[in-house]
């Protein structure tokens, strides 16, 4: 369930080019965290003395312990007097550790400075003021957009009680997917698709429809060198549990998480085989056309703590969120091939009877390999 959470203002102070290039920094380490840290955000946090960095620390594995503290554990007597820079406001409630700015405050820290505010009601401005009400400068904002876009999916589960949803597209010039026979392999070359594994790698959650999962077998794993362990949760959308009990999702579900969404009431043999594989198995109301409500699932994997969440396939699971306008993001990876007419659409209608009233997508970043290429799409909301 979304919650509401009160936005504290603070004041902020002048900061320097000095301090923008520490938070680039504690950006950087942030980013690594993306996709291991859910529930919590992914945080990075750098101390500074006398101009020399004494700590660096970013959310560990699973969301603990926080970037604070390790960057403190590091630093060791060298944090006090130090200047803090860390990309979320620094938590203020006891939780299975104890409030990162009550940390600072016992390290000695002089200064923080923070790229943006918590919109956590548990924290929401209360670690700001903790700070300054024990004397400790505090300048909020450096790099807020930066920190914001970082923060987009943590941002998202807080405020709307859904994950960020990023839509994956690999096609054809021509928009297609797969030929009519629905051979796929490969639209994009192999350097694209090691940017796809990346995504995986950076998400929580990875999402694909029963149509996929049974026409392809999927593992999908994040399979780059040293990220095998990064591969994100599974998710199967299958209103009645169809998935067989043999396939590649399900025979690995105890090494890397299996969930799938079925309907209410749904009566399966295969059930109790699948939870016996490990499978985690979520039932889901029905839309009045049979199939399952997609804002019921995104609402569900919200409150099992997913932030970011990848949506793989196929056509209609792509069609369903574009409709329902529950995609954020679009990762659109273009191959320089035409397949034709006879190929598989990558998106299925939309409805749509008026150019003038198709959703225009904002270009955040583009990049190309040899041939092929991908555009970052944000709805711009």
């Amino acid at each position: 369930m979304a919650m509401n959470p009160v936005l504290v203002s603070v004041p902020t102070v002048t900061t320097t080019e000095t301090d923008r290039r520490h938070m680039a920094a504690a950006l950087v380490l942030a980013d690594r965290g993306l996709g291991r840290t859910w529930p919590n955000p992914s945080v990075g946090c750098v101390l500074v003395r006398h101009g020399r960095i004494v700590g660096r620390g970013v959310t560990a594995p699973g969301g603990r312990p926080h970037a604070e503290t390790q960057a403190l554990d590091q630093a060791g007597e060298a944090a006090q007097g130090a200047t803090a820079y860390v990309t979320l406001e620094p938590c203020a409630h006891q939780g299975q550790t104890p409030p990162c700015c009550d940390a600072l405050i016992s390290a000695g820290v002089v200064r923080v400075v923070v790229a943006l505010e918590d919109p956590d009601p548990r924290t929401s401005g209360s670690g700001i003021q903790g700070l300054r009400s024990a004397g400790i400068e505090v300048c909020v904002g450096i790099l807020e957009n930066e920190a914001r876009e970082h923060q987009a999916g943590f941002l998202s589960r807080i405020i709307r009680g859904r994950a960020l949803v990023t839509l994956k597209v690999a096609a054809s010039l021509d928009g297609r997917t797969a030929t009519h026979t629905g051979n796929s392999k490969w639209i994009t070359g192999e350097s694209a698709r090691n940017a796809g594994h990346l995504l995986r790698a950076k998400h929580d959650a990875i999402m694909v429809g029963s149509g996929t999962a049974l026409a392809d077998n999927p593992s999908l794993t994040c399979r780059l060198p040293g990220l095998d362990k990064a591969s994100p949760t599974r998710i199967v959308v299958d209103s009645g549990l169809r998935l067989s009990t043999n396939s590649k999702l399900v025979t690995s579900a105890r090494e890397v998480p299996t969930w799938i969404f079925c309907g209410e009431n749904c009566e399966s043999s295969s059930r109790p085989i699948l939870e016996k594989a490990g499978v985690t198995v979520f039932d889901v109301r029905r839309r009045p056309d049979g199939r399952l409500a997609l804002e019921a699932i995104l609402s569900q994997l919200g409150e099992q703590g997913v932030t970011r969440l990848l949506v793989e396939g196929g056509a209609a699971m792509a069609t369903g969120l574009l409709r329902e306008d529950l995609v954020d993001r679009v990762a659109w990876f273009s191959a320089p091939k035409m397949i034709g007419k006879d190929g598989l659409a990558s998106i299925g209608e939309l409805g749509i009877e008026h150019v003038g009233d198709a959703r225009r997508w904002r270009v955040m970043t583009r990049q190309a390999w040899q041939d092929d290429s991908l555009v970052m799409l944000s709805a711009g909301q």
